[in-house]
């Protein structure tokens, strides 16, 4: 074949076109490859939380399975693992850290049994599983974060009126820069009122939220894990196991007591420990009893099982509203002196009103909280997580139906895992003061601080 005439030197001006795409290629691919450093780079800046939830029968199986779909979701080395094992495994409580430390690497990883775990499926959504095997497993990449743990029983507390540092030496965190802190706690015999007392004196701003272990009914065995650098593959039975997270994090919190006030606020006049002797200067079982009898139908009949008592806990603010009080049990009533004694202590001055609780007042509690919440967080960085610690009194047994509060937190906070378990008890503050709940919903709501 020949080559036409008007080609001639043809060959040097497809060099040419050849060296100029060359040369367009390369100052292509440049950017290009700066970009993905970038993006490697920026990703690597920014905290990441990954979640798997697996209902695997075999622990073995489930395990793989977490671990796998867990590591893959992040693209950075993950700093802190956490792990909720349902009840339904507990007679393979001790295999759980030896079969993740063969998978996974991780510098902290904490965890505990519960009566049903939450997490996130395959396809995204979040799940309450309350009753099948299940273990869920938590990784996040924390940019700027120091994660410290520790193991603490009931036997080591100081005393409540010792020093803010025998609580930091005991803690082993100092209490600034601010920590903030996620508590495990055995459901028996832990200390858990005194250590949040403790906590709350030594870290004043700190935030503080976790939950008890709990396992299947009543007397079932719990278990706390611990697994880091110098305490490997800890199983504990009792006490709390904590991690304190300083730096660039902030973790707020969302306590829905699940409650609505009836009646009006009471002013207790006579007390003695949590046995109130007099309300308003009047018998408090015949305070009661006429506030009863002016309910409905409806609540009165409730109120044979849901009737719980609310302490105010800001003492000068005049009109008090649904959220304001600290939720308590009636511990039962003395007919001869007609005292009522609930579960906390009470002091004269102190203001309290009787408040009821069934599934429409948990519902209603948690979307005026969330509501607030989203109103007040407009303008800051995103959440990029949450941890979800509720009661095994909520879920499906409380509403009927599963995954209720789960669903109703990603209607106003979605796109983030949410994580967790079905706890005996839970922790979180109410008033600036952290406390011990029952029937309550406590979330942890994580990002990282406003730049």
């Amino acid at each position: 074949m020949t080559t036409p005439a008007s080609w001639d030197g043809g060959d040097k001006g497809l060099g040419l076109i050849l060296v100029r795409c060359n040369s367009s290629q390369k100052k292509k691919s440049k950017p290009t490859s700066l970009k993905r450093e970038r993006s490697s780079k920026l990703m690597a800046d920014q905290m990441q939380w990954a979640n798997a939830l697996s209902t695997r029968h075999s622990l073995e199986a489930a395990v793989t399975d977490v671990v796998e779909r867990a590591v893959s979701s992040l693209t950075a080395p993950a700093d802190l693992g956490l792990v909720f094992i349902s009840s339904a495994f507990a007679s393979e409580y001790s295999r759980l850290l030896p079969l993740l430390a063969e998978k996974l690497s991780v510098p902290v990883l904490i965890g505990c049994s519960g009566g049903g775990v939450i997490g996130t499926t395959v396809s995204g959504e979040t799940q309450e599983l309350e009753t099948e095997p299940a273990i869920s497993l938590t990784l996040a990449h924390l940019p700027g974060v120091k994660v410290q743990v520790f193991h603490i029983v009931a036997e080591e507390l100081p005393d409540l009126d010792s020093s803010p540092d025998a609580w930091v030496d005991l803690i082993g965190v100092p209490a600034s820069p601010t920590p903030q802190f996620i508590l495990l706690s055995s459901s028996f015999a832990s200390g858990i009122n005194n250590l949040l007392q403790g906590l709350d004196f030594a870290y004043p701003g700190s935030v503080i939220v976790g939950g008890q272990a709990s396992g299947g009914g009543m007397g079932g065995r719990v278990a706390l894990f611990r697994n880091d650098a110098d305490e490997h593959q800890n199983l504990y039975r009792e006490g709390t196991v904590g991690i304190a997270l300083t730096g660039n994090i902030v973790l707020e919190t969302i306590v829905a007591q699940g409650c609505r006030p009836i009646g009006k606020p009471l002013q207790v006049t006579k007390a003695d420990r949590n046995i109130i002797l007099e309300l308003d200067d009047k018998v408090p079982l015949m305070v009661l009893r006429d506030l009863i009898a002016s309910l409905s139908e409806e609540e009165r009949t409730l109120a044979q099982h849901s009737l719980f008592v609310g302490v105010a806990m800001d003492e000068f603010k005049l009109a008090l509203q649904q959220g304001d009080f600290l939720i308590r049990g009636i511990l039962g009533v003395d007919p001869a002196a007609g005292a009522i004694a609930i579960g906390d202590r009470v002091r004269p001055g102190q203001r309290l009103q009787f408040h009821l609780r069934d599934a429409q007042a948990s519902a209603e509690d948690l979307e005026l909280l969330l509501q607030s919440y989203q109103h007040q967080r407009d303008s800051e960085p995103s959440a990029v997580a949450a941890l979800m610690f509720t009661c095994l009194g909520r879920g499906e047994g409380l509403y009927g139906k599963p995954n209720f509060d789960s669903e109703l937190f990603r209607r106003y906070i979605n796109d983030i895992p949410v994580v967790g378990f079905f706890c005996g008890g839970e922790i979180g503050p109410v008033g600036g003061r952290t406390f011990l709940h029952a029937y309550t919903s406590a979330f942890g709501i994580c990002r990282q601080n406003q730049l």
